[in-house]
């Protein structure tokens, strides 16, 4: 389809945070500084972060992802994606004779210490996430005997706790905020005692981009969330946009997965990307947008981030030589 005439009663909604939130800034930076210090290749259990393009593009730097800690030859360097991983896995990678880096985002890592904190103290410990995420999988491990999934209001019901006056909630970090409060809110109705975590466990990140389209969705007809579909928050920002009141919403990795019917009677687009989507790939979206005669591009900001996080220590050893004398050690037994 050729493109359209720019109309002023065409225009696009950009949200403001979107994107890149610091954990996942951490977490690839962390990969290509391997990368450059250690040479490929650099095995990644699970991808660094749940985005398509950025995966691609650290495999043709060198990065090799794999899902089982046994599928990483022996002297080589492993790093533990962003989501987080069980105690188990780092048992797996010191059998494996692994050098290893935690790219952990420091707000998953806090959700693990509580729950080893509440386990400790012998709470029964709800944990609010989706079934099967990486990141609920690894919250899990620091506490299998005490930790009980829950996966939404619908879960509550079925939800049994040995002593209803210690029990506790916690929950994935990329979550959508109000249902969440939902599944909270029906907790808190068969547990009235249930206690809630120090601070809030959802993620500044997803939180902000939550409010933007929650803002957004309010005037769009449509809106357009890049990011890939195994990704929690961008999933979410779509469901977000839906109970906004935006009359339709959809997930994209590429620009080029929008489809042309998506627009018939649409004036107001709003664009957002998820928490592991690189900037140029929104930029794509706009161009595709702005050939079809959306060129005014309005700002929807609803707050300003600052929060950035140190790189993982270990970026600041000699990993291959670690690993090569973790295997000599066992050769020598």
């Amino acid at each position: 389809m050729g493109c359209m005439t720019a109309s002023p009663g065409r225009r696009v909604l950009l949200a403001a945070p979107r994107g890149y939130c610091a954990g996942v800034d951490r977490a690839v930076i962390a990969v290509e500084k391997a990368l450059e210090q250690y040479g490929a290749p650099i095995y990644v259990r699970h991808e660094i972060v749940h985005n398509k393009y950025v995966v691609q593009t650290l495999e043709k730097k060198g990065a090799i992802f794999v899902e089982r800690t046994a599928e990483v030859p022996e002297g080589s360097i492993v790093m533990f994606s962003a989501h987080g991983v069980a105690p188990v896995v780092h048992d797996e990678a010191a059998a494996g004779k692994l050098a290893t880096i935690d790219a952990t985002c420091p707000l998953v890592t806090k959700v693990h210490k509580e729950a080893v904190r509440f386990a400790n103290e012998d709470f029964d410990i709800l944990l609010i996430g989706h079934e099967g995420h990486e990141e609920v999988i690894g919250t899990s491990g620091e506490a299998p005997d005490h930790i009980t999934l829950v996966d939404g209001p619908g879960d509550v019901a079925k939800v049994e706790v040995r002593d209803p006056s210690r029990v506790v909630w916690l929950s994935q970090t990329t979550l959508s905020v109000d249902e969440t409060m939902e599944t909270v809110d029906a907790l808190k109705e068969k547990f009235p005692q249930l206690i809630s975590p120090p601070s809030d466990d959802i993620c500044y990140a997803t939180q902000n981009r939550q409010l933007a389209v929650k803002q957004m969705g309010e005037e769009a007809d449509l809106v357009i969330v890049v990011g890939s579909k195994n990704s929690s928050n961008s999933v979410r920002l779509v469901e977000v946009a839906k109970l906004a009141g935006a009359r339709a919403a959809f997930l994209v990795d590429f620009a080029d997965e929008i489809e042309e019917a998506w627009l018939d009677g649409v004036t107001t687009v709003g664009v957002t990307s998820g928490a592991s989507v690189p900037e140029i790939l929104v930029e794509q979206v706009l161009e595709w947008l702005s050939q079809r005669g959306f060129e005014d591009v309005e700002i929807v900001k609803a707050a300003e981030e600052s929060i950035t996080f140190s790189l993982p220590k270990e970026l600041r050893r000699d990993l291959r030589a670690e690993a090569a004398a973790l295997v000599a050690e066992r050769t020598e037994k």
